[in-house]
């Protein structure tokens, strides 16, 4: 897409009225995952998969109280990992993929969590979702999160007619100035959870209503 284009479709009145709106209606937005430290976010972003943040709190805890560095998950018993994360569910999968992150957290960047989407997304079990979740959250860094959330809204609203969740990144990136990509993905997050869920949006009450493409809006909450 050209710059000119892509310049245009920011200054969309509909979509500017859109990420005004809600701008507006969550104005204090950051991300659910508890955390105290880069790894800390890292590893907690990787057990949210299938998995919702409220779950990953009340596992985390208990967690980083036991293995706090990536040299404690490196060297644990696989079992001791997955009994500690059992509730996040895929346990198996995901015990292998923290201890697999933090070998190679330590291998390849001396247990320091990289500031780049391109080392981060070196890691096992670290997708682009996960990379700008910690890139955003931690070093302040724009990026667009295409979580499950993200991807509905963006398609709901008519931003994206993308499934695969990379080009529904680029697709808002093209339409979101840079300055608010961080927080755009994030107002959808609190979007999609308080109001425009999956099965039962909630459009008859919705404050974006008028400005949304989402053909069965009219009756999706009959």
């Amino acid at each position: 897409m050209s710059k000119i284009k892509s310049m245009t479709l920011k200054n969309n009145p509909r979509i500017k009225k859109i990420r005004q709106i809600l701008k507006a209606k969550y104005p204090d937005v950051k991300t659910q995952l508890h955390h105290r430290n880069a790894f800390q976010l890292l590893m907690a972003t990787i057990l949210s998969a299938q998995c919702t943040d409220r779950q990953v709190n009340a596992v985390t805890p208990k967690l980083f109280a036991q293995l706090k560095t990536p040299e404690d998950f490196a060297n644990a018993p696989i079992k001791r990992i997955e009994d500690l994360i059992h509730s996040t569910g895929f346990y198996h999968n995901k015990a292998k993929n923290l201890q697999n992150c933090a070998r190679s957290l330590i291998e390849l960047y001396n247990g320091k969590v990289p500031d780049t989407l391109d080392e981060l997304v070196k890691l096992p079990g670290v997708g682009r979702k996960t990379a700008n979740v910690v890139l955003g959250a931690v070093f302040q860094i724009p990026g667009v999160v295409v979580d499950t959330h993200v991807a509905r809204i963006s398609q709901r609203l008519g931003l994206t007619a993308a499934k695969n969740p990379e080009k529904i990144e680029i697709d808002l990136m093209n339409v979101i100035p840079e300055n608010e990509w961080n927080d755009f993905s994030l107002w959808l997050i609190y979007f999609g959870r308080s109001l425009c869920n999956a099965r039962k949006p909630g459009c008859p009450v919705c404050f974006l209503n008028h400005l949304c493409e989402y053909p069965d809006k009219t009756k999706s909450s009959e």
